[in-house]
């Protein structure tokens, strides 16, 4: 049965203040941003000067905006002093849940975090640490690491892997910065290392994807969601553990429901498993839910 799934209200360094108008107004710890958000149809709850006054920050998109390969391209616009680069914290729900995050005004409208990812975060912990032990989790598409940090965090052994070698430096910082030490990093291209693994027999107790809708691996091999995904599940299909394992898929592609992925993921793994997909979204201040992709849990 699909649902919604929001950060919980504990956490204190993340806020949606307001959407509406193709954008949103949230702010990271100390400082408050303006950012496009193309599934903010409605209009914002506060004025435009009440924005302007807020925010320390706005990102303008570049000529390129929406293109394919420049989705998110484009300036920062500084409306009141900033740092160009800074901390913020997550302290779970759940005891020992806690990691810190660095960020920064990136050439794209990114920050390095997703935070409506924070309910897969709990639920990376969760599984792992019901699973005991130290088991093998796989982080694929890895971006700056959250996500490796929550599976880290609950004694995991994980590999992180991303094919952009900065954002794999930026992922290895937040893990020191955490107080945590061990990840197994690598800067590759995933379905070709998913091959590889399945070749080798190799298997993984957690594994997690969160897959761009058009990237390039390091070598400027093409990826192309709509035409990559299912190839890529069958892959780690056969790298998953057949028994105490799990898989937390997240999409961000525009017309994908939870429905479509259950669809899919179910497809490639044969239907074995328990599963549960939905949505993640924030709220912000006025009651607005504001969705932003989908995700689909399978638990075997």
């Amino acid at each position: 049965m699909s649902r919604v799934e929001y950060p919980g209200d504990f956490w204190k360094d993340y806020a949606l203040v307001d959407s509406g108008d193709g954008a949103k107004l949230e702010r990271f710890g100390p400082y408050t941003m303006i950012r496009p958000e193309p599934k903010a149809l409605w209009r914002p709850s506060m004025g435009a000067g009440e924005w302007e006054k807020a925010a320390h920050v706005r990102f303008r998109p570049g000529a390129g905006f929406g293109k394919a390969g420049k989705e998110d391209s484009g300036t920062w616009e500084r409306l009141r002093p900033m740092d160009d680069q800074w901390y913020i914290r997550y302290k779970g729900a759940q005891p020992g849940l806690d990691f810190q995050l660095r960020l920064g005004l990136t050439a794209f409208k990114h920050v390095g975090v997703f935070p409506e990812q924070a309910a897969n975060w709990e639920y990376i912990y969760s599984r792992t640490k019901a699973l005991g032990g130290h088991p093998k989790v796989l982080n694929l598409f890895a971006y700056t690491g959250a996500a490796s940090l929550a599976a880290k965090a609950a004694g995991a052994d994980v590999t992180h892997l991303d094919a952009v070698r900065q954002v794999v430096t930026w992922a290895r910082g937040n893990m020191e910065r955490s107080g945590m030490d061990g990840i197994r990093w690598l800067v590759e291209d995933a379905l070709k290392f998913a091959r590889r693994e399945a070749r080798r027999g190799n298997r993984y107790q957690g594994i997690i994807l969160d897959p761009p809708a058009y990237g390039h691996g390091p070598d400027g091999e093409k990826w192309k969601l709509d035409e990559c995904l299912f190839e890529m599940l069958e892959t780690v299909a056969a790298i998953l553990a057949p028994e105490h394992s799990f898989l937390v898929l997240n999409l961000y592609s525009n017309g994908y429901s939870p429905l479509l992925g259950e669809t899919t993921v179910r497809q490639a793994f044969g239907g074995a498993g328990q599963m549960e997909s939905g949505e993640l979204a924030l709220p912000d201040r006025f009651g607005k839910a504001l969705p932003l992709s989908i995700f689909v849990r399978l638990e075997r």
